[in-house]
C-alpha cells in the first residue's frame, strides 16, 4: 500500500510539467543593461566631461593668467611650454616651474571697480570743490575766533569797571 501510494506520486511528479526558467534569464538581462546604462549615464560621461572642460581650461592657459596650483600656491603664469606639459609660475617674485597638470584652476582676478571716465571727472572736481569750501570754512572761522575773544575781553572790562 505504501509502495502503491509512492508509485502514484511518482507517475503524478512526472506528468506534471516543470516551469521553465526563461523568463527569469530575460529578466536578469533587462537589469543588467539598465545597470550598465545607470553607470555610463551617472558615473562615466560626468567624468569624461569634466575631464574634457579640463583639458579645454589647460589649453586656453596664457601668459599672464592667475592660477592656483594643486598645493594651493598663488601665482602668475609666465610662460607655458604644451610640449613638455610645463608651466613657470611668478609667485612673489620667485619664479616655479610645474607640471601643467599640477593647476587646479584659474584664479579670479579681484574685481576693483573703475569709476567711468566723466564719473571720476566729476568726482575730482566735487572732491577739489569740497576742499576748497572746508578750507574758507576753517578760514572764516580763525577770523571769527579773535573776534569773538575780543568781544568777550570787552565784556569782562566792562563788569569790572
Amino acid at each position: 500500500m505504501v509502495r502503491n501510494s509512492v508509485t502514484l506520486l511518482n507517475d503524478k511528479l512526472k506528468k506534471q510539467e516543470v516551469p521553465k526558467l526563461g523568463n527569469g534569464n530575460v529578466s536578469m538581462i533587462v537589469l543588467l543593461v539598465i545597470f550598465v546604462a545607470f553607470m555610463y549615464f551617472g558615473m562615466i560621461r560626468p567624468q569624461k566631461k569634466q575631464q574634457q572642460k579640463r583639458q579645454e581650461m589647460l589649453s586656453q592657459l596664457k601668459k599672464g593668467d592667475p592660477i592656483v596650483t594643486i598645493g594651493g600656491l598663488h601665482g602668475v603664469i609666465d610662460s607655458i611650454d604644451q610640449q613638455a606639459g610645463t608651466v613657470v609660475i611668478d609667485s612673489d617674485g620667485i619664479y616655479l616651474t610645474f607640471n601643467l597638470n599640477a593647476v587646479r584652476g584659474v584664479a579670479s582676478r579681484p574685481a576693483t571697480p573703475t569709476p567711468a571716465p566723466a564719473a571720476k571727472a566729476e568726482a575730482s572736481n566735487t572732491d577739489e570743490q569740497r576742499v576748497a569750501k572746508e578750507a574758507s570754512d576753517t578760514a572764516a572761522k580763525s577770523d571769527d575766533q579773535p573776534a569773538a575773544a575780543d568781544s568777550d575781553a570787552k565784556a569782562d572790562d566792562d563788569k569790572q569797571a
